[in-house]
Parts: structure tokens; C-alpha cells; sequence
């Protein structure tokens, strides 16, 4: 997952590729621009979090890209660097909008520094927009909960995308919450007074599918007596869910892609196009990539529903977020059921943060529910979890993929990162995990190129 989608503009060839590699190789998306023309474009087709901007450029100055750039997104971060440094123009720049003002030659740990600042300051006020408008519209009990850096990313991607109409694509595996997040960007959008709707492409027959999307007039099959408008009708107004669109039948992927070109629809059976104004929202635990590679999915299609892609991490990516989700759980079970508050027990904490959560937030609902259910005092014991027992691993070769023994500093290196991440990148706790000390961490880390997006 990238840590943020970074634009560049500078009419500096060996600039911009030097800004651009080192900050790919920090986990970034770059897209890199020649001309501010070029950036404006990039803007208008692609959501950006931040953009590196010259100052003196053709077409334009950085601080008019800047100001245009805000115009498009206020809430894109920008850093302005220039050869050119006085006082006059770093003020100008931090007028403008700007987050900061670096000079050339830019010293890349600075800019490094200077980028994280920026991105942790956007999250944070992402996130508390997000929380406070989900508890001003009565929606406390559909919060995102976590405090790793992926949510707070897809919650910060939320908050951006939700005021728009553009089409949205959520991936993630089952049992993530791409409903969740689907709901949350109805619910801070315009459309909020208007209907949310959601089908399930997997849950329904291709011939039942097609009359419950689109409608139905009196008369187009066996059994319609009356006519029925479709989910997408129905949504006119508010926003449309369609879940699992990876299982929409090719006959009905057609038929859809006209629906959100058109903004038209044709009920089942009729001969009149009727008009609909719906935010468009897909979701799918499978890879629309490798469907359309395997010809089960249109790429036309998948071009038109990738406008923006909202990622959500597994529960294993975001492991330090196990125990926020588990109190928010056992509080919300327990006052459910008339229990008094109940806490875990050191062994069942520790055997939630091992398991590897096939089932994802989903599945460590339903096992804090019969836990909450089953514990017969105040604690929530290992042996009220009943987690699935999963299989054992060998201690030497099994990790290796090709199944034979690795080297040393290969397995040192996947513990370290392993740890580190589920410890949320906390170098004390790391550190005391490891059995070793915060300075060694770091040599570590250095050693073997760690980050905290996993190879």
C-alpha cells in the first residue's frame, strides 16, 4: 500500500527523476510533470496528497501552480523549492497555501522529514473530520476504528473522496469493511439525505440479478404483474453500493457500463430510457486485473470504475489496531447482552494478535460476540475465544519459499519487520520484543532497508 500519492513539478529534468526515485524508494506513487500544464492535467485526473512544486518554471511561477493546485484540492499539501530563497518568497509561498519551502539543493533526509510532517498532519485532520461528522449524523456505531497508518490513510482518502460524485472502487479482502467504508462516504457526502443502496453481485442468479439492478416493466417475464423499479433506481439521488462486482455476469457488465456513461437506465421488459443521478460505488475481494487479463471482466469497464481506488488493509496488516477493535467489540457485546464491562486476559489478548484473521474485522467480531457470550465472569479468557487452530509451521525451513533452508540475516530480517509492524512501529516495544536494544533496532533497520511498506 503507498504511503501517499505524491505529484512533482519542475522543468529540471535531473531535479525532478532525483526527487522522484528517492521518494518511490520511500514507498510513495510520484507522478512526475515537466510543465505546470502537465501537473494541472495530472490534478484533474488523479487525486494527489501532496506536490513538490518549483518556483520559477515556464507557463507559470510555483506559487501560481500552487494557488491553481488549491483550487482543484484544497487539502492537497504543498512543498515549494526553489534556488531562489529570500524571505520574501518563502513568505509569499506560506501566504499562498504552501506547507513548507525548502531550497535547492534539497537535502533529501530534510525532505523526507519535511513530507512526513505534512502527511501526518493531513491524517490527523482527516481523521478528526471524519469522527466528528460520523457522531454529528448519529452514525457512532459505523466509526472505522484504528490508530495504524493504513486506516488512517483510508480514512483520509474517505474524507477527500466523499464530496465528490466520482465513481468509487473499494478492494480488500472479505471481512474488511468495504461496506463500512462505503457507507462513511455516503454519509459525509451532499447525498447524505438520500438513499444508500447496496446489492451483492454473488449473493444473486444472473436472470434475478438483472431485474433486482435495473427494474422491471409489467409483463417482461413470467410472474411480473406489476412493474418494479431496480436498486438503481432506487438509489436516485444517494449512493449505489455494488459489492462484489468481480461476479457480475459479462452479459450485465455491458448494460452497467452504459448505465454509468449515460446516467440512463432501461427497466427489464421497456422500451424508454429513464434518468438517474447516483454516486456509483463497487467493491471486490478479487484482482478486476487479473479478470480482465482472463477476459471474465471488461476492461472497458474496469477503466471506468477505477476513477479512485480506496485499499483497505487486512486485519494482519494493521495488527496494532486488534486492540482497539476488540475493546470497541467486548463494550458493545457486553452492554448488548446486560453484562458488566469485561476485559482479556493477557493469554487471550496475545492469542488475538497471533492469529492471522482469514476472516479479517469480521471475524474477530463474531469471536469477541461468543466470547462476550460465553465467559462466565468479568474476564475473557484464550479458551472463550475458540479460535480456529491453524497450522503449525515449521521453525526452519517452512518460511523459506522454496522450501529450502536461508540464510541467517534472511530470517533475522522478516522477524525484525514482523515485529516492527506488529508493534505499530513503536521502536521501544520493538525493541523490548526483540530482546535488544533501541540503537541496535535501528542499525537493524538501516542494515537491512527496512520501511513500513513490507517487500
Amino acid at each position: 500500500m503507498s504511503k501517499g500519492y505524491l505529484l512533482i513539478v519542475d522543468d529540471e529534468a535531473e531535479q525532478r527523476e532525483m526527487l522522484a526515485g528517492f521518494l518511490k524508494n520511500q514507498g510513495y506513487s510520484v507522478t512526475v510533470c515537466a510543465r505546470p500544464s502537465e501537473g494541472l492535467q495530472a490534478a484533474d485526473e488523479k487525486l494527489f496528497d501532496l506536490a513538490l512544486l518549483d518556483l520559477r518554471m515556464p507557463e507559470m511561477s510555483g506559487i501560481e501552480l500552487l494557488f491553481e493546485l488549491k483550487e482543484k484540492n484544497p487539502e492537497m499539501q504543498v512543498i515549494v523549492i526553489t534556488a531562489y530563497g529570500t524571505v520574501e518568497t518563502a513568505v509569499e509561498a506560506l501566504k499562498k497555501g504552501a506547507f513548507h519551502y525548502l531550497t535547492k539543493p534539497v537535502f533529501l533526509e530534510e525532505l523526507k522529514v519535511t513530507i512526513e510532517k505534512a502527511r501526518e498532519g493531513q491524517l490527523l485532520l482527516a481523521e478528526n473530520r471524519f469522527l466528528k461528522e460520523t457522531l454529528e449524523t448519529g452514525y457512532k456505531d459505523e466509526i472505522i476504528l484504528g490508530k495504524s497508518q493504513k486506516i488512517k490513510e483510508v480514512l483520509s482518502l474517505v474524507v477527500r473522496v466523499a464530496k465528490s460524485n466520482s465513481t468509487v472502487l473499494i478492494l480488500g479482502e472479505s471481512g474488511t469493511g468495504k461496506e463500512l467504508v462505503a457507507r462513511a462516504i455516503h454519509r459525509l457526502s451532499e447525498r447524505v439525505q438520500r438513499p444508500f443502496v447496496a446489492l451483492n453481485s454473488a449473493a444473486l442468479p444472473e436472470t434475478l440479478l438483472e431485474s433486482e439492478l435495473f427494474g422491471f416493466e409489467k409483463g417482461a417475464f413470467t410472474g411480473a404483474v406489476k412493474s418494479k423499479p431496480g436498486k438503481l433506481e432506487l438509489a436516485s439521488g444517494g449512493t449505489f453500493l455494488l459489492d462484489e462486482i468481480g461476479d457480475l455476469p459479462l452479459s450485465l457488465q455491458a448494460k452497467l457500463l452504459r448505465v454509468l456513461e449515460t446516467k440512463e437506465l432501461e427497466r427489464l421488459g421497456g422500451t424508454q430510457p429513464t434518468k438517474i443521478d447516483v454516486r456509483f460505488v463497487a467493491a471486490t475481494h478479487q484482482s478486476l486485473e487479473e479478470k480482465v487479463k482472463a477476459g471474465s471482466f471488461r476492461e472497458d469497464l474496469y477503466f471506468r470504475l477505477n476513477v479512485i481506488t480506496i485499499k483497505i488493509p487486512s486485519l494482519r496488516e494493521r495488527r496494532e489496531d486488534i486492540a482497539v477493535l476488540a475493546e470497541h467489540f467486548i463494550h458493545k457485546f457486553s452492554s448488548q447482552m446486560g453484562k458488566p464491562p469485561m476485559t482479556l486476559t493477557r493469554e487471550a489478548f496475545e492469542a488475538l494478535l497471533n492469529h492471522s484473521w482469514p476472516g479479517n474485522v469480521r471475524e474477530l467480531e463474531n469471536a469477541l460476540e461468543r466470547a462476550v457470550l460465553l465467559a462466565r465472569g468479568n474476564e475473557i479468557d484464550a479458551a472463550d475465544l475458540k479460535l480456529q487452530a491453524e497450522p503449525s509451521k515449521s521453525k526452519t525451513a517452512s518460511d523459506a519459499p522454496s522450501g529450502e533452508l536461508e540464510p541467517m540475516e534472511v530470517v533475522e530480517k522478516r522477524h525484525i519487520q514482523k515485529v516492527l509492524e506488529a508493534t505499530g512501529w513503536n521502536f521501544s516495544r520493538a525493541a523490548e520484543v526483540l530482546g535488544i536494544h533501541r540503537n541496535t533496532l535501528r542499525l537493524k533497520i538501516r542494515e537491512y532497508g527496512l520501511s513500513e511498506i513490507s517487500e
